[in-house]
């Protein structure tokens, strides 16, 4: 029997395809990678094609939300579409951060379709030594 570990970065909401239909019936999960780099954890998600204004990033008690909407193509009026990946509709995926990481110093930044957001690490000066008393 394998010994799970608690993983802080757990996605508070995840996919089902059953619950969501296609990925045109409701919200689609966004791919993300969660990295320790130096002091920061630093998460990135793909979100191609999209202006820094149609992304919000809201960081509420620790719980790291990314959400969106992509328009569809007014492009193609006539047809059927024989293989569609591109999704549209709207996005969103959070993630409960640890303790660990000082929330209010978040920084997100968005280029070439990917979306980053840095949080530092707070120093662990919070460790204190409690005395045990005798009743």
């Amino acid at each position: 029997m394998a010994i799970q570990r608690w993983n802080p970065f757990i996605d508070v909401r995840p996919f089902n395809r059953s619950r969501f239909g296609t990925f045109e019936s409701g919200l689609w999960p966004i791919p993300i990678d969660v990295v320790s780099e130096g002091e920061d954890v630093v998460i990135r998600a793909s979100l191609p094609g999209l202006k820094p204004e149609d992304i919000s990033v809201t960081l509420e008690d620790r719980l790291l939300t990314i959400q969106g909407e992509t328009a569809a193509d007014s492009e193609i009026e006539k047809g059927d579409y024989l293989l569609r990946e591109r999704r549209v509709g709207r996005f969103s995926r959070s993630l409960r951060l640890p303790n660990s990481v000082d929330a209010d110093k978040a920084e997100p930044t968005y280029e070439n379709g990917v979306l980053t957001v840095t949080i530092p690490r707070q120093e662990s000066g919070n460790t204190r030594r409690l005395e045990v008393k005798s009743v």
